[in-house]
């Protein structure tokens, strides 16, 4: 089954995403993280992919071993900045000699100390999206959406035009950037739709769980916006555990504000911890058994 097959049959399909560590003892941590999440029964999971490739055979490592762990789609990321054709259709053709069928394409980030145009035969995601379409229809393609806006597009009406440049290459579904406003989330939806892009839209959720992580995202190119509200309670915590309840809190709401709102599906980036991700849901079991008696009381009183 490919993540196609499971966002056309499951709503809101949610998986989890992680990235692959550089030494045996933390790819065993991840492993352990996998399984603590497992209880949650996602629908997939994703493994990132280095700046250039750097990663590119830890992350192949790590999706076969999460494919073989868990038994559940596995899409693998793939960057295609400073890639031939030849060294792409490599690595797709190993993937599918694997039976991995699901790809993130992403057109990636030159490497750091690159300041010049990096050559190579694809210059946008959407060249690798049509590539893979062509050389390997059976596989599922996704790709990224940026419900604040692309950082390298201020104009968002050319944003979108490249988005959907995307989806007529042939990708089955988009997967967001983390944000913390679902309203965000929701116009970029309806920016979609004026689009003429029909395609699954998956939020990317992201608790914060202190102030140098938060700090960290801001500082991204394609870092998130901290809404006010957000910012203020975060403002009150006297330390990370606090910090870490409050973003937790903060996700929670999200994500049922999202379910409750019909959302495609929910791409919880896990930063190769289980810790935060158990306790959002939890935080939802909770806030939905009070929604529940709190309808229940109301129907008391009606009749």
């Amino acid at each position: 089954m490919r993540v196609t097959d499971i966002l056309a049959t499951t709503k809101p399909a949610c998986s989890f995403e992680f990235f692959p560590p550089k030494t045996a003892p933390l790819r065993d941590e991840v492993l352990t993280a996998i399984d603590e999440l497992m209880p949650l029964q996602p629908s997939y999971i994703s493994v990132t992919y280095g700046a250039g490739g750097s990663s590119r055979d830890n992350t192949f490592d790590l999706v076969l071993r999460v494919r073989e762990k868990t038994g559940l789609p596995v899409i693998s990321h793939l960057t295609c900045v400073g890639s031939g054709r030849d060294d792409i259709h490599n690595i797709l053709s190993r993937y599918a000699e694997n039976g991995i069928l699901d790809i993130l394409a992403l057109r990636g980030d030159p490497p750091r100390d690159h300041h010049q145009p990096v050559a190579g035969d694809f210059s946008q995601a959407a060249d690798l999206v049509a590539f893979i379409k062509k050389e390997f229809p059976a596989m599922s393609v996704g790709v990224a959406g940026f419900p604040e806006g692309h950082p390298e597009t201020p104009n968002r009406l050319r944003e979108m035009d490249f988005l959907k440049a995307k989806i007529d290459a042939g990708a089955d579904y988009i997967i967001t950037q983390l944000f913390f406003d679902n309203r965000d989330f929701f116009d970029f939806c309806h920016r979609c739709e004026l689009a003429g892009i029909k395609v699954p839209i998956i939020a990317g959720i992201l608790p914060i769980t202190n102030k140098s992580g938060m700090i960290r995202m801001a500082d991204l190119a394609a870092g998130a916006r901290i809404p006010a509200p957000l910012l203020a309670e975060i403002q009150k915590c006297e330390n990370d555990a606090d910090v870490e309840e409050t973003g937790v809190r903060w996700a929670a709401k999200q994500m049922h504000d999202l379910v409750t709102q019909g959302v495609d599906g929910i791409h919880l980036y896990t930063l190769n911890s289980a810790t935060a991700i158990r306790r959002i849901f939890a935080a939802i079991e909770v806030e939905d058994s009070q929604q529940l008696r709190e309808m229940a009381t109301n129907k008391d009183t009606n009749i």
